[in-house]
């Protein structure tokens, strides 16, 4: 653990008029307050506080928050209160460490729920400060890194995934690249052990047999530059295992496939410079096409400026060449921290409103209905593959990947998505369904008369556009439910020979849990309540009906390995309710695909995956042609996905593959194998999965395994 004195020095060695006392003060307050609590490592729990500061040291940052990380969890696991903070540190430590105290347990329904909230309140927080979010990022780093102390193995991957999916994305945002690969590389090691055992060891043996290549390719371009008169400082790097992994699932290849695991960053001395070392490297140098992205001239949203390329390198190794001066080298390893206010930057540096990813996130916190809905968008508007798109004037609007126009206008201004009506994207005009790539011009058409489309939930990919969307059809359906409950009551009012009144509904409304009579007919016509019961609350001599027989409650209980239950939920929106469903065997759909329904005489409908070779034979019959999709709010049930795979032909090949289906929660309910060599094996092979998202996770594992040569998913 560090010492104090040595937690002074490391401030003082970068901010020499850093407040000393308030800091020894600090540290001497929160050994005092925490005394004998241990952490699960049987560590004094003081020593969490006192790491958390010395990761904050090492991104810079002033005093107060060096301070707050000290005693960022006094009022939560002690006796004392804000006001004792604020009497004896001042008001913005008090408001600090109140944006960063873990929040008090709620009395929620469940720990997504209590996730999802905790996570809303994290975002109201840094949004005033975002030293907020500076100080919990470095609270979740020491987390992760003593996670293994855990005893229960749910709640260490509970931890992990939460820190993959919400504090590793949020780093990357604000451009502290050191910080999220570290909580990436940690989470991986917990949710996935034996992928990232499996990308290690590959890495482990290119190194055994390219011998020092990373030393060798880096003298070479140090030479090379330096030939041109260019003075470079270069260094290379392997990508780390997480890196590697993911662009192996998004890429669908096997780690043989990869050829550019090596990043070389050449820091030169102005912007000037680096435009030289890019037509060195280039003149050189073959060049990868489609691999180069200049983010000198267009930055990310998070800041970071560099200029990346692949090239054929060194020894014919494909390497990507990252180009940068010292100040965006700076600004790429700890983003926002490389600003900070004791270089000068001043409140507005503490102010999280200036950063327009999250203005979007308390957009989407004001239309989504719930905490659980807010997290879903926001992981939605966490995509780290980005398109930048420009407006007619020339405003760069960066966007995840698979973007539509949709999602342009609503990034642009909420109520130019809201009236969207088309677009044109580079003086063409396009679908609305239009996925965006790199560089496109886009220009919305809107009309005033337009309202956005239900069925634009579809396709577009931002969380943003999806919380407006789903608000105003949310608003949409109130209003007609509303309607039709009212119309319901007079109906039953009338029936039983009573006058209606809404005086009367005004009385009862704590009964039914309502605040206003807008409610109560909001719940009439969801048929959550019957038009008797309301009439049995007003009179009570009045018998209210009992409730229909066939209103059976959905149950919601789950596997203990997370794959939702076997049954036959229903899960298709665009279907009349009750309506037979039957899913393809010739392409088994899962949610995640894009979906058709087909009519089939005597079976209902047919769902087939909007790609199927079979819809061929239905495309001169549009009147059994279905719109339909996959129902997100329903319970899911377990669904067949089918993989094609080839396995070597070697004692333990089957049983790794089905050790690796098994450990990500997969449940084999068929094999077949279709060919057999002396050397390998083809197969059939049918997985009980979630989701699409599920068996893309199930292939990509398998793919890492040394002993299956190739797996894809199956069709027929």
């Amino acid at each position: 653990m560090m010492r104090q004195y040595e937690l002074v020095e490391r401030v003082k060695a970068y901010d020499p008029n850093a407040d000393e006392d308030a800091i020894n003060r600090a540290y001497v307050f929160s050994v005092k307050k925490h005394g004998s609590q241990l952490r699960a490592s049987g560590d004094p729990y003081f020593s969490h506080p006192v790491e958390v500061a010395g990761i904050l040291t090492r991104f810079k940052l002033d005093s107060a928050s060096i301070i707050t990380g000290l005693l960022h969890d006094t009022v939560e696991d002690t006796l004392t209160t804000l006001d004792d903070i604020e009497r004896l540190f001042g008001v913005e430590i008090a408001k600090l460490v109140d944006g960063v105290t873990k929040l008090s347990r709620l009395e929620l329904q469940s720990d997504q729920t209590k996730q999802a909230e905790n996570f809303r309140k994290l975002v109201i927080a840094m949004s005033e400060d975002i030293r907020v979010l500076l100080v919990k990022l470095a609270d979740r780093l020491h987390n992760m890194r003593t996670l293994r102390f855990i005893a229960d193995p749910a709640k260490r991957a509970r931890i992990a995934r939460e820190t993959m999916d919400i504090y590793a994305p949020l780093a990357e945002r604000i451009g502290m690249h050191a910080l999220q690969v570290e909580l990436e590389d940690l989470s991986f090691a917990e949710l996935n052990p034996d992928a990232r055992e499996s990308v290690m060891a590959r890495l482990a043996f290119l190194r055994e047999r390219g011998g020092e290549v990373v030393t060798r390719v880096t003298d070479e371009l140090r030479r090379v530059l330096a030939e041109d008169g260019l003075d470079a400082y270069v260094s290379g790097r392997e990508k780390t295992p997480y890196s590697i992994w993911r662009k192996m699932m998004r890429k669908n290849v096997t780690f043989e496939q990869l050829s550019d695991i090596m990043a070389f960053r050449l820091v030169v001395g102005s912007v000037g410079d680096c435009y030289r070392a890019l037509g060195i490297i280039h003149s050189r140098y073959p060049v990868v096409p489609g691999r180069f992205k200049d983010y000198i001239s267009t930055p990310k949203p998070n800041g970071y400026r560099s200029i990346h390329t692949s090239v054929f390198g060194p020894e014919q190794q494909r390497i990507e060449v990252q180009i940068r001066t010292v100040e965006m080298h700076e600004v790429a390893e700890v983003g926002v921290a490389a600003h900070w206010s004791y270089k000068g930057g001043g409140p507005a540096a503490t102010d999280g409103r200036q950063y327009r990813w999250l203005r979007e996130l308390l957009d989407i916190l004001d239309h989504a209905s719930n905490p659980e809905e807010f997290l879903e968008h926001t992981k939605l508007a966490m995509f780290q593959d980005q398109v930048f798109c420009f407006t007619p004037k020339g405003d760069v609007f960066a966007l995840p990947r698979g973007a539509t126009p949709v999602d342009f206008a609503y990034a642009v201004h909420s109520e130019v998505g809201d009236h969207c009506v088309g677009a044109k994207i580079n003086g063409r005009m396009m679908p609305l369904r239009s996925q965006l790539s790199n560089g496109d011009q886009v220009e919305i058409v809107t009309s005033k008369a337009q309202a956005p489309s239900p069925t634009w939930e579809r396709f577009v990919v931002t969380g943003k556009a999806r919380a407006r969307i789903r608000r105003f059809v949310r608003t949409q359906q109130r209003t007609q439910f509303m309607a039709l409950g009212k119309s319901l009551l007079q109906k039953a009012f009338k029936q039983d020979g009573y006058e209606f009144t809404e005086k009367a509904l005004e009385d009862v409304l704590k009964n039914f849990k309502c605040e206003t009579v807008d409610d109560l007919y909001a719940h009439l016509g969801e048929g959550t309540l019957g038009a008797r019961e309301v009439i049995g609350a007003v009179f009570p001599g009045s018998k209210p009906a009992a409730k229909p027989n066939n209103v059976v409650p959905i149950p919601r209980d789950r596997r203990k390995d997370g794959v939702a239950r076997r049954g036959p939920a229903m899960s298709i929106k665009g279907l009349i309710p009750g309506m037979a469903i039957h899913y393809a065997g010739c392409c088994h759909p899962l949610p995640g695909d894009r979906i058709v329904g087909i009519v089939t005489t005597g079976k209902g409908v047919t769902i087939h995956t909007i790609d199927c070779d079979t819809l061929a034979g239905f495309a001169d019959q549009p009147e059994r042609w279905l719109d339909v999709a996959w129902d997100a709010n329903a319970e899911e049930a377990a669904r067949i996905g089918r993989i094609a795979a080839v396995l070597t032909n070697e004692p333990g090949s089957l049983g790794a593959l089905t050790t690796v289906i098994a450990r990500n929660h997969g449940n084999i309910t068929n094999l077949k194998i279709t060919n057999r060599t002396a050397q390998f094996w083809e197969m059939l092979i049918d997985i009980e999965v979630r989701d699409l998202k599920h068996l893309t996770n199930i292939i990509a594992a398998l793919r890492a395994t040394p002993a299956i040569n190739s797996v894809e998913r199956a069709r027929g």
